[in-house]
C-alpha cells in the first residue's frame, strides 16, 4: 500500500503538468539515455511530455517538431550515440523575435516545464529565455495571439538543464555527459597507436578534442602515460622546445620504443600563439630524426555508443530533472543537474556559467595558473600528478623509509595502473620500493625485488594483475610474512586488491600485538570488479567490468532483433554483491535484475514474467533479466530461465547467458586508469606523512588504528577509512558493506522499466552553490 500512496503523492505533483525536453548544440553520448529518463519519469509521474526535435530551431519553429511522447517513444534509444531527437545550432533563438515565436509554441501545447540537455551556451540560452517569459507572454497578448487568461494560466517557466559536452568543460560538476564516452574513443586509438607505434619506434603526436578546455588531452595523458602534454590551461614555460626534445631523447635513450605527445586542440604557447600538432611533429622531426606521425581524432569522439557511466549518469540526472521541475517554484532559480561524487545535486546554473567564464577570462588575461585552480581541485591534482609521473626525476635525498607494494585477489582492471603510480611516486619521494609477486604467499616466500622507474612503464593499459596475485590470507604463514619483513625493513604495506586485501590487512593490525614487525603503515587500494570493500562506494575495476558486461548485452539484446517474442536471462559475477548486475541493468534499460541485497520470491518472479507478457503486445517485443551469480540459493539462473520458459509458453521463448570470467579481463577503461593513477599516488602521499609521524627510536612504529586505512571515493571526497573501524560495517559472511548505496539507485532501475514502485527512499538532489571553496574538494575524477 506505501507504494501505491507514495506514487499516488507524485502523480499529484506531476498530473495536469506539461514537460519538455530538447537536446542542444554539439551532441555527446549519454544525450539519448538522458532524454529516455526524463521522459520516462515525466510519464510515470503523470504529467504530459513532449519531445523537442532539432533542438531550439525547432522549438522556435514548432509545428512537427514539437511531438508528445509516450513510454515506447524512447525504446530501444539508451545505446545508441547522438541524439535522437537532433540538435542544430539555431541563430533565431539568439534574438527577443525567435524566443518570441519559442513561447508561443510552448503556451500553444501547454508547457511550462522545459529539461535543456546541452553545454553552457544552449544553458545561458534557456536561461534568458526563462527571464524574458512573462515579457515574451505580455508581447503575445498586446498582439493578440493569446488571451490575458492564458498569459495568466502559463505565467512562470520552469528551467532545469542537463550538462551535455565531452568537453568537460562546465564549471560546478564533476563529469559531463559524454565526456567518460569521449575518454573511451581516445583510449581505443592510443592503445591501437601503440602497438604500431612500438613496432616501428615511432613517436605519434595525437590531437584531441578541447578548444578551450584541456580536460579530455589531460586525462587521457594520465591514462596512457604521454610524454608530453600540451592544455590550453597550462601553457608550456619558454623555450620548451628544448626541453620536450631532451624528454623524448632521453626516453629512447632509456629503452623506450615509442613516444607518446597528446595535444588539447586549443592548445596555446604563454604569448597565446596556437601549438599545432604539425609544429609539433616537424619538430620532432627535425631535431631528433624520429619517425614522427600525427592522428587528429576529431569528431571520432563524439561518436560511438555511450561508455556505461556515461548511461547510469543520464539516467541518474534524467530523473533527477524532472523531480526537480516539480518541485520548482516561481522564486526558484534556474538550475543543472550535476554529479557530485557519486551523489546527484542542483546547481544554480548561471553562478555555473559564471565560473566557467571566470576560467576563460583567467586564460585570457594569462593568470594561467588560477585557470587551472577554477576548473577545480580534480582537474588541478590530474595536472599535477601528470607532471610528477610523466618524467624520472630522481630524488635528491635517500629517505630512510622502504614501502613494499602487493596485488591480492582476483584480478581487476586498473590495478596495474595503481602499481605504476606508486611505485613512481614513491621513487620519486626517495623511498625504497619493493614490488612482491603472488599477494601474501609471495611475501612470505620471498617474492620480493627492488623496483625500478622503468619496471612499470607501459602498465596503465595492461589488464589483469603484472605482478600475480592471489586470493591466500597473511594468517596462513604469519611468521614467514614477519621474517620478510624483518630482513628487507618493510616500513609500509600498500596492498591493491579486493575483499582479500582488506581481510588480509585487517588479519596483519589484529596480529600486531603479537609482532612488532606488524607495527607499519598499511593501505589498501580496493580493487575488485564486485565493488564489495566496505569504507568506499566504488572500487577500482568495477567501470571496466560493468563496461564489460553492458556490451555483451547490448549484443545479447541486438541478436533478437530479428527475431521476435524472445527474453534473455542473463547471469553476471559479483559474489553476494549485486552491485556490477545493477549497474549494467541500468546501463542496458533490462526488465529485471535479481540481487542478494534486494530479496524476491517466487512471487516477485510471477510478478516479473506477467510484466514481460504484457511488455510482449507492445512493438519491443524482447525482454532482458539479469541475475546475480549468488542473488539466491535455490532460484539460479537455470532455475529462472526454466520458470520464464515455462510460464512463457505460447508468448515468448527464453535463452539463457553466462557472461563469466569475460567481466574480469580486458584492458581498463580510462576512469579505471585513471582513478587506480590517482589512488596510487594518494595512498603513497599519505603513507609518506605516516613514516613521518610514526617515526621514532630509529624505526617507524605505527600502532594506531589511523595508520591502516582503506582509501577510496565516499559520496564527495577520496576518504581514508580506518580498516578496525570499518570491520563493524563488513558481513563477513557474505564478503561486502552490510550498507550498500547503490541500492536506492535500483528504485531508478524499476521506473525506467515500468514497474510500480514506492519513491520514499529516493534521495532527492540538494540544492549547492559552485564557489571556489566547493571547486578546492577533490571528487577523484
Amino acid at each position: 500500500m506505501a507504494a501505491s500512496n507514495d506514487l499516488e503523492k507524485l502523480r499529484m505533483t506531476g498530473a495536469g503538468k506539461a514537460i519538455a525536453v530538447l537536446t542542444s548544440g554539439g551532441d555527446a553520448q549519454g544525450m539519448n539515455a538522458a532524454v529516455r529518463a526524463v521522459t520516462r519519469m515525466g510519464l510515470y509521474v503523470g504529467a504530459k511530455v513532449y519531445l523537442i526535435y532539432e533542438g531550439y530551431e525547432g522549438l522556435v519553429e514548432g509545428g512537427e517538431n514539437i511531438k508528445k511522447a509516450n513510454w515506447l517513444s524512447v525504446s530501444n534509444i539508451i545505446q545508441l550515440g547522438g541524439t535522437v531527437i537532433g540538435s542544430a545550432r539555431c541563430k533565431a533563438f539568439m534574438t527577443r523575435e525567435g524566443r518570441l515565436l519559442a513561447a508561443h509554441n510552448l503556451v500553444q501545447h501547454g508547457i511550462t516545464n522545459l529539461c535543456v540537455i546541452g553545454g553552457d551556451g544552449s544553458l545561458t540560452g534557456a536561461n534568458i529565455f526563462r527571464t524574458e517569459w512573462s515579457g515574451l507572454l505580455q508581447d503575445l497578448v498586446a498582439q493578440g495571439k493569446i488571451s490575458q487568461d492564458v498569459a495568466r494560466k502559463y505565467s512562470h517557466l520552469n528551467i532545469v538543464g542537463l550538462v551535455g559536452s565531452i568537453d568537460n568543460d562546465f564549471c560546478g560538476t564533476d563529469m559531463t555527459i559524454g565526456t567518460d564516452s569521449a575518454l573511451h574513443r581516445i583510449m581505443e586509438v592510443i592503445d591501437a597507436i601503440t602497438t604500431t607505434a612500438q613496432s616501428h619506434q615511432r613517436t605519434f603526436v595525437l590531437e584531441v578534442m578541447g578548444r578551450h578546455c584541456g580536460y579530455l588531452a589531460l586525462v587521457s595523458a594520465l591514462a596512457a602515460g604521454a610524454d608530453w602534454l600540451f592544455i590550453p590551461e597550462a601553457p608550456p614555460e619558454e623555450g620548451w622546445e628544448d626541453a620536450m626534445c631532451a624528454r623524448l631523447g632521453e626516453s629512447r635513450s632509456g629503452g623506450s620504443r615509442l613516444n607518446i605527445v597528446i595535444i588539447a586542440e586549443g592548445a596555446i604557447d604563454r604569448n597565446g600563439k596556437p601549438i599545432t600538432s604539425k609544429y609539433v611533429k616537424d619538430l620532432v622531426v627535425t631535431r631528433l630524426g624520429v619517425d614522427t606521425r600525427v592522428t587528429v581524432l576529431g569528431h571520432v569522439q563524439r561518436g560511438g555508443t555511450p561508455s556505461a557511466f556515461d548511461r547510469v549518469l543520464s539516467s541518474k540526472m534524467g530523473v533527477e530533472a524532472v523531480i526537480a521541475l516539480l518541485e520548482a517554484t516561481p522564486d526558484t532559480p534556474a538550475c543543472v543537474v550535476s554529479l557530485s561524487g557519486n551523489q546527484a545535486v542542483r546547481l544554480p546554473l548561471m553562478e555555473c556559467v559564471q565560473m566557467t567564464k571566470e576560467v576563460q577570462k583567467a586564460m585570457d588575461e594569462k593568470r594561467f595558473a588560477e585557470a587551472v585552480q577554477l576548473r577545480g581541485r580534480s582537474f588541478e591534482n590530474n595536472w599535477n600528478i601528470y607532471k610528477l609521473l610523466a618524467h624520472h626525476k630522481p630524488s635528491q635525498t635517500k629517505t630512510r623509509y622502504s614501502l613494499a607494494v602487493l596485488n591480492v585477489g582476483a584480478p581487476a582492471a586498473g590495478m596495474n595502473a595503481a602499481v605504476r603510480s606508486a611505485v613512481r611516486i614513491g621513487l620519486s619521494q626517495g623511498h625504497t620500493v619493493y614490488m612482491v609477486n603472488d599477494g601474501f604467499e609471495g611475501l612470505a616466500n620471498g617474492q620480493i625485488k627492488t623496483a625500478q622507474w622503468r619496471d612499470v612503464a607501459g602498465w596503465t593499459g595492461q589488464g589483469g594483475s603484472l605482478l600475480g596475485t592471489k586470493r591466500t590470507l597473511p594468517n596462513t604463514f604469519l611468521p614467514k610474512i614477519v621474517d620478510n619483513i624483518r630482513k628487507y625493513n618493510i616500513q609500509g604495506l600498500l596492498v591493491v586488491g579486493g575483499f582479500e586485501a582488506y581481510e588480509g590487512v585487517l588479519q596483519l593490525v589484529e596480529a600486531r600485538a603479537h609482532y612488532d614487525e606488524l607495527c607499519m603503515v598499511m593501505c589498501v587500494i580496493p580493487a575488485t570488479i564486485s565493488n564489495n570493500v566496505p569504507g568506499i562506494d566504488i572500487s577500482l575495476g568495477c567501470d571496466t567490468a560493468v563496461n564489460a558486461a553492458m556490451e555483451s548485452c547490448d549484443r545479447i539484446k541486438q541478436s533478437a532483433s530479428g527475431t521476435k517474442r524472445r527474453v534473455f536471462v542473463v547471469e553476471t559475477m559479483g559474489g553476494y554483491c549485486g552491485y556490477l548486475t545493477t549497474m549494467a541493468a541500468i546501463a542496458v534499460g533490462a526488465d529485471a535484475a535479481y540481487v542478494f541485497e534486494d530479496p524476491f520470491s517466487i512471487r516477485d518472479l510471477k510478478a516479473n514474467v506477467e510484466h514481460l507478457t504484457e511488455k510482449m503486445k507492445t512493438e519491443i517485443q524482447r525482454g532482458l533479466v539479469l541475475r546475480n551469480e549468488k542473488s539466491h540459493e535455490h532460484y539460479t539462473t537455470e532455475f529462472i530461465n526454466n520458470l520464464y520458459s515455462s510460464e512463457g509458453k505460447g508468448i515468448f521463448d527464453c535463452r539463457m547467458n553466462v557472461l563469466g570470467h569475460l567481466q574480469q579481463g580486458g584492458a581498463p577503461t580510462a576512469f579505471d586508469r585513471n582513478y587506480g593513477t590517482k589512488l596510487g599516488v594518494k595512498a603513497v602521499f599519505w603513507i609518506t606523512d605516516q613514516f613521518r609521524e610514526n617515526y621514532r627510536q630509529g624505526r617507524v612504529f605505527a600502532n594506531s588504528p589511523e595508520s591502516a586505512c582503506v582509501i577510496g571515493l565516499r559520496k564527495k571526497a577520496v576518504l581514508f577509512s580506518p580498516v578496525t573501524e570499518i570491520k563493524n560495517e563488513t558481513d563477513f559472511e557474505h564478503r561486502m558493506p552490510k550498507e550498500q548505496w547503490w541500492l536506492k539507485l535500483r528504485l531508478i532501475m524499476k521506473m525506467l522499466a515500468h514497474y510500480k514502485i514506492s519513491f520514499e527512499n529516493y534521495d532527492t538532489g540538494k540544492i549547492e552553490h559552485v564557489t571556489r571553496r566547493t571547486l578546492s574538494i577533490d571528487k577523484g575524477y
